[in-house]
């Protein structure tokens, strides 16, 4: 299976800026390839262009988003229910209410699935401002802090961003979910 990523994203960087939004817009909503692996190499070979390169990386995500959010409205209680008692959709739903924007920004900016919270959002009527809104927030964090560290590094970003960003976009989930609870707790 790896191999045959591996081939797609070799294939997708053939068409470069194309390429890759159109994998940021579709990964949103139902395609597994993650866009940092086309965003990357492109940005490295041009470091100038890596932060223009971020931005259309995150404005396609956000669109991608309204896709999956689709999805989710028209088709993902039907299909969940073959997978998930309506009791346990229920109760998923509610927690999405209730913890939506923050499950949306720290998917947005994580390793995590963002289909998942794309489509969840649309099972659970979130209103699309939000998804909108706290979308630009955590791909936009995602995507610009990849682009600003190669705009930094040049080539040598590809080291760091492989060692160390994982660690850091799960400290940077950390950190959202502390501010969110803290907020909570003095709203």
């Amino acid at each position: 299976m790896s191999q045959w990523i591996h081939h797609i994203e070799q294939w997708l960087l053939e068409f470069g800026v194309i390429g890759l939004v159109i994998v940021s817009f579709t990964e949103s909503s139902f395609f597994p390839i993650p866009p940092d692996v086309l965003l990357i190499p492109l940005s490295i070979a041009q470091p100038e262009k890596a932060l223009w390169f971020s931005f259309l990386t995150t404005v396609a995500s956000v669109f991608g988003a309204l896709l999956g959010w689709y999805i989710g409205k028209k088709f993902g209680r039907p299909i969940l229910r073959y997978f998930i008692s309506d009791e346990k959709m229920d109760k998923v739903e509610q927690y999405f209410q209730q913890y939506g924007a923050m499950a949306i920004v720290i998917a947005g900016f994580t390793p995590i699935p963002y289909k998942v919270f794309t489509i969840f959002s649309g099972i659970s009527n979130v209103n699309i401002r939000t998804l909108l809104f706290w979308s630009f927030i955590g791909r936009g964090a995602r995507f610009f802090a990849e682009g600003l560290i190669i705009f930094m590094l040049g080539a040598q970003a590809k080291t760091f961003i492989e060692q160390h960003f994982t660690t850091i976009t799960i400290v940077g989930g950390i950190v959202i979910i502390i501010a969110f609870l803290i907020y909570k707790r003095f709203k």
